[in-house]
């Protein structure tokens, strides 16, 4: 059952809608409702038990023996109060004490927005996408690549409320660089709570940042602080610093939402052969290290505060070094560390990306194996899911739009009506209707059901080559183009009441007079 959405519901709207956008007068996107899918798959395992256990205890001894260098003087110290060993700002814990921090984890936790239809719940076998997040370029086939800017920030914004299959306003899906460092956070994340009602994203950049943003998802939703501190109501992500460092923004950031509650998902970046061991075990491990010790922390810090661990192992291209996605390595190491993040009990961030430069069909591939890696190793939360290209380098619109057709596919799929076994679905008796050698369409089983009984597209064309070639021979590309611009010239943002948006807003100017946050410009 999808999440929060009676049976009843689910039977009436469960297929797409017939019908092409593209030919309709007034734009519509015939898109499935907003709805959380749940993935009752199996996960894909490829690893025994004995495997499992092996790649736990490498991470332990990781840990115990290497250690993690802290950047951050209070990390440093809480360690030392914890019993770690702390030399210089190496520090090395052993499994004993990881064990028992991993002990104080809360497992599934659920997130609200200032609109509460729009919580997602993180974990359960629920699945999350994310919009693209943080390339400071992007691409779409009128401008070609150029760098980030605010226009391109918004109408990405405007694709992430628009589309009912991305539940979280990750990151910034471009990078604005036409606003200073020192205030972009405010103007970029002022305008997601204003363009958006879904849950939003803060990056852990220095304390400024997280502190500017926490008080401004509190303003946005019309809560008190105490209301703000007693439920999840936003979310960070946090990287380390390959091989074995975690760095001080990162940290800080980290600490300050845990102790008010908000979830911190942690999650490695190691290339395998570049950041990493060259082997899927050595990666996967040295990534499960990383990741266990700062999760150790903030839950020495902020005992029960909710975390998720990552998954971001991937390999280079041996001969130009260059970062690779989509690969069967990068599948492997999500499907493995999806097994060892059920033997810690913590929900799974992994990602849809590729390093294609264009939404080609390269870019579809890689990214569909992603995708599809993300749902075999038991994802909860799938970064970069729509939009995302030059392994990150690039957000592209159109991108965007075809990803999103992929996502309303992965959400078709675990559709539970598919596999219903009721004697309506079995359906002996319109079968004896028919008979041997007569068709189903006129009969009144179909004719009940014909609109929403199969998956229907809103990007793909399923005409004939004739009747495809008549209408103009539209490729993919320019027919996402066209989605993408109609979203934006027809773009109502969600309400929000007048108050709240001035206060929103006059938090932001009297920050800003204030200098915002310090850079080194």
């Amino acid at each position: 059952m999808d999440m929060e959405t009676p049976a009843s519901e689910q039977r009436r709207r469960s297929g797409g809608r017939r019908g092409n956008t593209r030919r309709n007068t007034g734009f519509r996107l015939d898109q499935m409702p907003w709805r959380q899918p749940v993935n009752t798959d199996r996960p894909t395992e490829p690893l025994d038990q004995d495997g499992v256990e092996a790649i736990h205890q490498g991470a332990l001894r990781i840990l115990s023996e290497i250690g993690v260098e802290f950047l951050h003087d209070e990390a440093l110290e809480l360690f030392r109060e914890a019993g770690c060993i702390v030399q210089d700002r190496t520090v090395r814990m052993d499994g004993d004490f990881v064990e028992a921090m991993l002990a104080r984890t809360r497992g599934a936790f659920t997130i609200t927005p200032r609109n509460p239809e729009r919580a997602v719940r993180i974990g359960d076998g629920a699945l999350a996408f994310v919009n693209v997040s943080s390339p400071p370029s992007s691409w779409d086939m009128q401008r070609g690549k150029r760098a980030g800017d605010f226009v391109t920030f918004r109408e990405l914004i405007m694709l992430t409320q628009t589309f009912n299959c991305i539940h979280l306003a990750g990151g910034y899906p471009v990078e604005p660089v036409d606003i200073h460092p020192g205030v972009r956070h405010l103007d970029c994340i002022a305008e997601k709570l204003l363009l958006t009602d879904k849950v939003v994203h803060t990056y852990c950049l220095g304390r400024e940042r997280v502190e500017d943003a926490m008080e401004m998802v509190r303003i946005a939703a019309g809560l008190d602080h105490d209301q703000f501190d007693a439920a999840p109501r936003m979310y960070s992500n946090i990287n380390s610093v390959s091989p074995l460092r975690h760095d001080f923004p990162m940290i800080d950031g980290a600490l300050r939402l845990a102790r008010r509650g908000q979830p911190i998902i942690v999650t490695p970046f190691t290339l395998a052969g570049a950041m990493a061991p060259v082997t899927l075990a050595g990666a996967v491990a040295q990534s499960l290290a990383e990741a266990l010790c700062a999760i150790a922390l903030i839950q020495y810090a902020a005992p029960g505060a909710p975390v998720a661990i990552g998954t971001f192992t991937s390999n280079v291209d041996m001969r130009s070094g260059a970062p690779a996605f989509g690969t069967p390595e990068y599948m492997r190491a999500t499907q493995m560390t999806g097994q060892l993040a059920r033997r810690y009990g913590l929900p799974l961030r992994s990602s849809g990306v590729c390093t294609a430069n264009i939404p080609d069909a390269q870019a579809m591939w890689e990214t569909c194996n992603s995708l599809w890696a993300a749902v075999q190793s038991g994802s909860n939360v799938v970064y970069h899911a729509a939009g995302w290209l030059e392994g990150g380098l690039i957000a592209s619109p159109e991108k965007f739009v075809m990803d999103c057709e992929m996502l309303q596919i992965v959400q078709r799929y675990f559709d539970p009506m598919l596999t219903a076994t009721t004697p309506d679905d079995i359906a002996v008796e319109a079968i004896r209707e028919v008979g041997a050698g007569g068709h189903f369409f006129g009969v009144g089983h179909t004719q009940e059901r014909y609109e929403t009984a199969f998956h229907a597209p809103f990007a793909s064309d399923w005409r004939n080559f004739e009747a495809w070639e008549r209408d103009g021979a539209t490729d993919t590309i320019t027919r996402a183009h066209g989605i993408y611009r109609q979203i934006v010239e027809n773009f109502t943002p969600p309400p929000i009441d007048d108050s709240i948006r001035e206060e929103l807003q006059a938090f932001v100017a009297k920050r800003k007079e204030e200098g915002g946050a310090p850079t080194d410009f």
